[in-house]
């Protein structure tokens, strides 16, 4: 991992990111890009192009102002920073961005307090998921010392979760983290048979059987919905990271809209990363 972004709202949630930011910096000897997106329309400059140019000037002077009061922070000492200042109007461009720039993590921050279904659906966090090529590690509290010692991918043993998984398992290994390959069954019309999910599990493993798999553990668990059981399970092995493969602009429909209570949504506390499939 050589460079990590982190869009930024000035916020303390955006802080939380950028302190997560800045231990993986530090471990993998990396740069931080920290982001900040203007997202002004067309209506807020004059029609006068001389005019135009000078608010806009005068907008981004602003964002670089306020950046030099949100990155005095002593956990950047010695870490490479580099601000970006855009106006970019929608969130696609971010991934734009990050593959301009050879970013290899985007980290975001998000208060998610209200539960998951609330939290993605609809939110900026759910747009750059949704848009991005790269993994989205999003942060919801402060980790003054981020670890990664258990981390759980939630996986259904498809091939088309293949890419996901090995690109997972590559970034956790610079962090010796133990990984629990992790599949929910559910006791409706999804439910698969033990014998039927041992041969899909034999499958998948037979294709990543190159990989260093010293810290890896399969497990399935059934639960009626996938969120929960992944939630629960999180929960029982005090994981410090859930990662879940996303097809991207389908979003996180398959996984978490309509079917995850509030009550489970709100002890969801963890860190949470996604990877394209």
């Amino acid at each position: 991992m050589k460079k990590i972004l982190v869009p930024v709202d000035f916020s303390e949630f955006s802080e939380y990111a950028l302190e997560v930011a800045a231990s993986l910096a530090k471990k993998n000897n990396a740069e931080i890009l920290v982001f900040h997106m203007l997202g002004l329309s067309e209506s807020v400059f004059a029609a006068n192009e001389a005019i135009e140019m000078a608010e806009a000037k005068y907008y981004i002077s602003l964002a670089k102002e306020r950046f030099s009061t949100f990155l005095e922070r002593d956990y950047l000492t010695n870490i490479k920073i580099t601000e970006i200042v855009q106006n970019f109007k929608v969130f696609s461009e971010i991934n734009e961005l990050a593959k301009e720039k050879e970013i290899d993590l985007i980290i975001m921050g998000s208060h998610g307090s209200k539960g998951l279904s609330e939290f993605f659906v609809g939110s900026n966090t759910e747009k750059v998921v949704r848009t991005s090529s790269v993994p989205v590690l999003v942060i919801k509290q402060r980790y003054a010392h981020f670890k990664l010692r258990k981390v759980v991918f939630a996986c259904d043993f498809k091939i088309e979760n293949l890419y996901a998984f090995i690109h997972a398992v590559k970034l956790f290994s610079d962090y010796e983290a133990k990984i629990n390959l992790v599949y929910v069954n559910r006791p409706n019309e999804y439910y698969i048979t033990k014998a039927d999910l041992d041969k899909r599990i034999t499958y998948f493993m037979s294709k990543i059987r190159d990989l260093n798999l010293n810290n890896l553990e399969v497990a399935y668990v059934t639960d009626y919905s996938i969120e929960h059981g992944i939630l629960d399970y999180c929960k029982s092995i005090h994981a410090d990271l859930v990662a879940i493969p996303t097809h991207g602009r389908k979003g996180w429909a398959h996984f978490f809209v309509g079917s995850l209570g509030e009550n489970m949504a709100n002890h969801a506390h963890i860190p949470v990363m996604t990877f394209r499939i």
